[in-house]
């Protein structure tokens, strides 16, 4: 037990600690909002966006984070459009704009001379390199999108059951709607680290069905998932450096042991 306590004094364990339960959290409420609206995948679709936008990042030679947020908010902003006037269903509109973010970072990555071990990272991520500014930004950015989901807790509780209704009692459901979707292109783009591209969605997707298992509310809903999220995170940062398994895959492994056990619970007996 004493090497389980002796973990926790690395400071490269303390900032991964810090910086995933935050991100855990942000995923794991907006995740609610997500699964509820059958967008779930859109956090796949712009984890590929990511993946491009990062290897247009590393090509000009830059952090690829300052060049992944526009080009990651542009496309979630460019998804709802093809779902409003196109008339495209969602996960049609995802896949166009996935399919043309992957092509983008496979183009760019051979001009630059093909898959280094930095593009390597962002696809599956290594959580336990995280350095200081990048858990200052992932705090600050977390509480400041949890804020804004709390500020339109309500609008979004409407559009999220009844779009329509919604619309007709006077809420604006457009701006709401480019809301929703802007705040998941930063999450993706900010529990990139956490877990890398490939494995993005999990994070949105994992911890609010374990809670839409066991939850008998809404606002249940979104403690049961935030709850699931940051308990995955730990367990999973820590089973992967004892057990030396990849940090990313082990969270996502336990989230989905996690959703297991609430599915076995509700349908027990």
């Amino acid at each position: 037990m004493m090497d389980i306590f002796d973990l926790f004094t690395h400071g490269f364990i303390q900032r991964a600690l810090i910086a995933g339960s935050f991100i855990a959290v942000l995923c794991s409420t907006l995740g609610v909002f997500l699964v509820l609206r059958r967008l779930s995948l859109i956090g796949d679709g712009l984890a590929h966006v990511t993946f491009g936008s990062v290897a247009v990042g590393l090509f000009l030679r830059t952090y690829p984070f300052y060049v992944a947020i526009p080009i990651v908010m542009l496309s979630a902003l460019g998804i709802l459009k093809l779902v409003e006037k196109a008339r495209l269903y969602g996960d049609s509109a995802i896949g166009i704009v996935s399919s043309l973010g992957i092509a983008a970072g496979i183009l760019f990555a051979s001009v630059a001379g093909g898959f280094n071990v930095d593009l390597f990272s962002y696809l599956f991520g290594n959580i336990l390199a995280i350095n200081r500014a990048e858990v200052s930004i992932s705090i600050a950015l977390s509480v400041v999108l949890v804020a804004v989901i709390l500020f339109f807790y309500q609008e979004l509780l409407s559009i999220t059951f009844d779009e329509e209704s919604a619309k007709a009692s006077g809420i604006r459901t457009e701006r709401i709607n480019k809301i929703l979707v802007l705040l998941t292109a930063l999450t993706v783009v900010l529990a990139t680290k956490l877990v890398g591209i490939m494995l993005i969605s999990a994070l949105l997707i994992l911890p609010p069905v374990t809670a839409l298992q066991l939850a008998r509310g809404f606002r249940s809903t979104i403690i049961i998932s935030s709850v699931a999220g940051i308990t995955s995170v730990i367990l999973g940062i820590v089973v992967s450096f004892i057990a030396n398994l990849p940090t990313g895959a082990t969270i996502v492994i336990v989230c989905f042991i996690f959703f297991l056990a609430s599915f076995a619970y509700r349908h027990r007996g």
